[in-house]
């Protein structure tokens, strides 16, 4: 039985991309890779592919973190601050719930991620609900990237 963890999508499916692992025993967060390089002119946004969705239990989010190197070394930061990754994300008919991480350069000038560049890390933690929520309607993800609530 699968409980949580990530798979490559399947437009990256010959792409020779790896599956995120822990760098250590005690480390909590999965490094997720650029799954192509992507050129960031000065304050530019752009949304950075990792060629992966992730799958979890009920009551499961996953993560995502900025790694802490990356506005020093790199001068990108994740420009959300945090993030989320629903379970109900995996799958979905938009894009096959596949991992983006929203990144910013915040130099005056380009920057470029290389593909297979560790970019963010992801974390997969419990998360609790209101008393009464079960009783909502409950809207059905239909979508990719940023999809509820439009």
């Amino acid at each position: 039985m699968k409980l949580r963890g990530f798979e490559i999508v399947s437009k990256y499916a010959d792409a020779g991309l790896e599956l995120p692992y822990r760098a250590t025993e005690h480390a909590a967060g999965y490094d997720l890779a650029a799954s192509e390089s992507v050129s960031f002119a000065p304050n530019e946004i752009k949304l950075v592919s990792t060629g992966l969705k992730a799958y979890m239990q009920a009551g499961e989010v996953l993560y995502l973190f900025d790694r802490s190197s990356n506005p020093r070394k790199k001068g990108l930061v994740l420009i959300n601050s945090v993030g989320v990754i629903d379970g109900d994300y995996y799958g979905n008919p938009g894009n096959e719930g596949e991992i983006f991480a929203q990144m910013m350069n915040i130099t005056d000038h380009e920057v470029v991620i290389e593909a297979g560049e560790r970019v963010v890390q992801g974390v997969f933690m419990p998360f609790l609900v209101a008393d009464g929520d079960e009783n909502r309607l409950k809207e059905v993800r239909t979508g990719g990237f940023g999809s509820t609530g439009k």
